[in-house]
């Protein structure tokens, strides 16, 4: 009797595992995972553009701030000027607090320059806190009168031998000629190789180191290499070991 009733709970077990159907067997792979939180989090977050990138602000190009308006330098022209009108002495304070020099800017007619904007670059150079001018000792101020203490003339190669003569500028350099500092044009065009990618710079030393002669300054030799050239030492022809400086007190 106990043998048949141990036959009937195992028709009944079996009878139970074909009401359940076959088994499944299920993976990981089968179950749908959520993304990570961050991934959601980020998902939300609105799209963000950056800013555009602005240039940044800049004046202008060296041969604009100069005054050229081409780089063609004539050989030779009339030797006729036009002086750049100024200010009548006294109307307008000189920009320092030393004693006031006058100033009279003139340009060779025939060179391409803006004759103002050449004006505004000498003054800029004669009254920067670093020039002749600098701690009170004198000022500059520009006039269009005959009397002017100092002239600045720019002036194409030919003409300005003649000017300078009998010093012999080979048509390359500049010179002091009595009250004139004369500019020569092919130099404010292209300046002097030791001031390559400066030629800002060598315009500014151009003007002090030829204005530092009618002031009554000579010239200077190099201290030593390395150091900053002296305004009076002639630059033109080469550092000589020193470095860039345009200015008296730099």
């Amino acid at each position: 009797m106990r043998r048949r009733s141990g036959g009937r709970r195992a028709l009944a077990a079996l009878v139970l595992l074909a009401a359940c159907g076959p088994a499944v067997a299920v993976t990981r792979r089968d179950v749908p995972q959520a993304p990570p939180s961050f991934l959601v989090q980020a998902a939300a977050m609105p799209a963000y553009a950056l800013p555009p990138t602005r240039a940044a602000p800049s004046g202008p190009a060296p041969d604009e701030l100069a005054g050229l308006t081409s780089r063609d330098v004539p050989q030779t022209l009339n030797g006729t000027f036009d002086v750049v009108p100024g200010t009548v002495p006294g109307t307008v304070p000189a920009p320092g607090v030393g004693p006031v020099t006058t100033v009279r800017v003139e340009t060779e007619q025939g060179l391409p320059v803006d004759a103002q904007r050449f004006a505004g670059f000498v003054m800029d150079t004669l009254d920067d806190p670093h020039g002749w001018g600098a701690g009170g000792r004198m000022s500059f101020v520009r006039t269009g009168s005959d009397d002017a203490t100092i002239q600045v003339l720019l002036a194409s190669p030919d003409t300005l031998d003649r000017l300078c003569s009998p010093i012999d500028t080979t048509g390359e350099l500049s010179c002091r000629s009595g009250a004139r500092a004369v500019l020569n044009f092919y130099r404010w065009v292209n300046g002097q190789e030791d001031y390559a990618g400066n030629t800002t710079g060598y315009r500014r030393y151009l003007v002090n180191h030829e204005v530092g002669h009618v002031l009554g300054h000579g010239h200077e030799p190099c201290p030593g290499a390395g150091m900053p050239a002296p305004v009076m030492q002639q630059q033109t022809l080469g550092l000589n070991g020193c470095t860039q400086n345009p200015w008296p007190y730099p």
